[in-house]
């Protein structure tokens, strides 16, 4: 059963057909810079490039960076435009779109259910913190195999600003931190959110897990264990497609 996902993040915006009896891309992605400004009509504008990319017809599961309620409207937007604030973004897109269903998720929360059904998660229970590391720092918080949804734990304050302010990739690109560096700012974000949900296992997520072998090995201290995503910087677009299956049905 193929599904067509779309993931929308700070700085592009990405979609592919899904096979998700695989959990994996069952095409090359296509993938466009997000647009600036980030306002919904011209992010609109650019997931219809994506899915017309693809001639798709058929439900589209999109992601969104942000907190989103009820599969559709959008109540936080750190990283792209504040317009986005109490937009249906379901109506908006699909009407865009030309009319194909449409279900939209918190970007953190389709990347982590993917993860745990396809991913470093099977099969395990516990607290489990799916993190996603990019523009932001996005959060997927599983509870025996549960998500809690929306949690956006980049938000959390650290040393008096917002987490991702300190330690997300973009913070990393941006001051040309060494890997060292940056390994130590991701370190006292995660120690934060282990002494606040003291979970068993963290996974890492987002574009930067595919080098996954130049930090994770630098971070020490923590009690509970650190592995890397398995679907990597895909696992946004397979959840989403996720989403919309589970919504269609």
């Amino acid at each position: 059963m193929q599904i067509f996902g779309v993931d929308i993040g700070g700085s592009g915006i990405k979609g592919a057909p899904v096979d998700l009896d695989r959990g994996d891309l069952a095409d090359d992605r296509f993938k466009v810079l997000t647009p600036q400004p980030s306002s919904p009509d011209e992010v609109a504008e650019s997931v219809k490039e994506v899915v017309h990319h693809f001639a798709w017809q058929g439900p589209v599961g999109i992601t969104f960076p942000g907190v989103v309620t009820d599969g559709a409207t959008v109540r936080t937007a750190a990283n792209v435009d504040k317009s986005w604030i109490d937009v249906d973004a379901r109506a908006l897109l699909s009407d865009r779109i030309g009319g194909l269903p449409v279900t939209v998720v918190n970007d953190a929360d389709a990347a982590g259910v993917a993860e745990m059904h396809f991913g470093a998660g099977q099969g395990r229970g516990g607290t489990v913190f799916v993190l996603t590391f990019g523009t932001g720092i996005g959060s997927a918080l599983f509870i025996d195999g549960r998500l809690v949804p929306n949690t956006e734990l980049g938000h959390l304050e650290l040393h008096g600003h917002d987490a991702e302010k300190h330690a997300s990739t973009k913070v990393k690109e941006d001051h040309d931190l060494s890997w060292e560096h940056w390994a130590k700012r991701v370190q006292r974000y995660l120690a934060h959110v282990e002494m606040l949900f003291s979970p068993e296992l963290f996974i890492i997520g987002g574009g930067v897990s595919r080098k996954a072998r130049k930090f994770l090995p630098l971070i020490k201290g923590l009690k509970a264990e650190l592995v890397p995503a398995q679907l990597q910087n895909n696992a946004g677009i397979v959840g989403a497609a996720m989403q919309a299956a589970k919504s269609a049905e």
